[in-house]
């Protein structure tokens, strides 16, 4: 007699019938985590919730469907015996089924690269996976692979999900980019949704469309679609994204691709669960020894600050710190100087439009030589002036970008980008990643890749400032990477030289 019976309910969530009340709790207890930071919301503040998600319903019993490997681990770790009652289709392709795409990059012939080709044939064969490749690896080709298989075999739908309005733009602009040679695929037939755009497709078999325009779209709108794609996947994580996939019953195909995940082993589940097992499909540190991407230098810059700030600073919150240091004068002219003195295409990323960004802007803008192109984006720039900056950068080779990291430090492509300069404070690892990321795609001259990691020391006998802590962090992210860095300090003051 099995210990646990597995069926499946439809293509979002299988079914775990253990035998008895035991396994139960064992199984809603290994599938129970915290949510990091949960001390801090509202919420759990207030006693209405323990903090914790569940990902195993002790009701129904039933798993989210990209979970079934880790059911599978469970019970061979206890010893249990598991019956499988799930059938999946036949979906079996090899890495020669693409050999025959006349695909195209700039005008120029490609052939995928074989780690491209394993993750795309590992995705299909699997039904569901979620691809974990960092920025500059070619996720929109391993994407339009898998669109181009599906398309063929099936006559279905296929819909692709990306976080941004410039993201739908910039997906449609690399399929048609792939298939520029290739009179099989039109890159018309594709619909595209976002703000102002229809969202009744009756034609299109393939759709691009942000999240936020779909999300509240009925049940039935989603039940066409049997292949789904959610780019930038460590995002799926928000209620919002999870509700989307929770609605694809039919979508059988189900693929992530991300840079980067956060870390913490709920976000990971949460989104295996969505699509499926990580698949490691390779490592930036790999890229670049293989010339496949530039080389990369980094510079951590401990700006270090006169012992009467430094004592200042000994009580204050993170709030008042990051004030203070994105008005602080001389640090904002290290910044701006920094930024000019750069060759190539550069960009400099902050958190705050008001206090930080737009005083930036202005200051590098009024110190740049006349014919220096200078840009600013933030998420009051409207998406298609986002992308004619991105577009004209491309065209540019010395050119500052001046951009928030909500609007550029995340899946936007810029493949003529040499430095990149942190102007604010993060150790959030996704951040970190996909922004070291935006500089690392091949320049045509062969110019390396500068990053300017600036952390600030304000620390006071054994206490440590916020920022500082950050900056340790994010030296962490680099070593676990193999990423290689150097760090420097660099005195600050308040006096008023320029």
């Amino acid at each position: 007699m099995s210990d646990i019976v597995i069926s499946k309910r439809d293509e979002v969530d299988i079914i775990v019938q253990p035998s008895d009340s035991g396994i139960i709790m064992e199984l809603s207890e290994f599938f129970t985590f915290y949510v990091p930071g949960y001390k801090f919301v509202p919420s759990y503040r207030n006693k209405m919730w323990d903090g914790k998600i569940r990902l195993y319903n002790t009701r129904d019993y039933s798993l989210p469907i990209g979970l079934l490997y880790h059911v599978e681990q469970f019970a061979e770790s206890r010893g249990y015996k598991v019956e499988n009652k799930i059938t999946k289709r036949s979906a079996v392709v090899d890495s020669t089924y693409f050999d025959n795409f006349n695909l195209c990059s700039g005008g120029t012939s490609i052939q995928p690269y074989d780690y491209q080709l394993r993750a795309v044939t590992h995705a299909i064969n699997n039904h569901n996976a979620l691809l974990l490749s960092p920025t500059g690896s070619g996720k929109s080709l391993m994407i339009y692979l898998a669109l181009r298989w599906f398309l063929n075999t099936s006559d279905k739908n296929a819909l692709i999900v990306v976080p941004t309005t410039s993201l739908v733009e910039q997906m449609w602009k690399d399929f048609a980019d792939y298939s520029s040679n290739d009179d099989s695929f039109d890159p018309d037939c594709v619909h595209r949704i976002y703000s102002g755009k229809e969202k009744e497709n009756l034609t299109s078999r393939i759709v691009i469309t942000t999240w936020q325009s779909v999300f509240k779209m009925p049940r039935a709108w989603f039940k066409n679609y049997e292949m789904v794609v959610g780019d930038e996947a460590h995002l799926f994580k928000a209620k919002s994204l999870t509700t989307i996939m929770g609605h694809l019953k039919n979508a059988w195909l189900r693929i992530g691709t991300t840079g980067t995940l956060d870390g913490t082993k709920v976000h990971k589940l949460v989104l295996e669960g969505a699509f499926g097992p990580v698949y490691n499909v390779t490592a930036t540190h790999k890229l670049i020894d293989e010339g496949k991407l530039s080389d990369l230098s980094i510079d951590v810059l401990a700006l270090t600050y006169s012992d009467e700030e430094r004592k200042a600073f000994k009580k204050k919150t993170y709030q008042e710190e990051i004030s203070y240091l994105v008005s602080h004068e001389q640090r904002n002219k290290f910044i701006r100087n920094l930024a000019l003195s750069q060759e190539g295409n550069t960009l400099v990323l902050f958190n705050l439009v008001e206090t930080h960004g737009k005083p930036l802007y202005k200051s590098i803008s009024d110190k740049a030589k006349e014919g220096r192109k200078v840009f600013y984006v933030s998420g009051e720039i409207k998406a298609n002036d986002r992308e004619a900056i991105r577009e004209a950068t491309e065209k540019e080779n010395n050119a500052i970008i001046v951009a928030s990291m909500g609007t550029f430090s995340t899946g936007i492509n810029i493949k003529n980008l040499h430095n990149l300069v942190f102007a604010a404070p993060t150790k959030s690892q996704v951040r970190v990643l996909q922004s070291v990321g935006r500089s690392l795609r091949k320049a045509e001259n062969g110019q390396p890749a500068k990053v300017y990691d600036i952390c600030d020391d304000l620390s006071w006998k054994s206490r440590k400032n916020y920022t500082l802590l950050h900056g340790v962090e994010r030296v962490k992210i680099y070593a676990k990477e193999k990423l290689k860095f150097k760090t420097h300090q660099v005195p600050m003051s308040q006096d008023k030289t320029s």
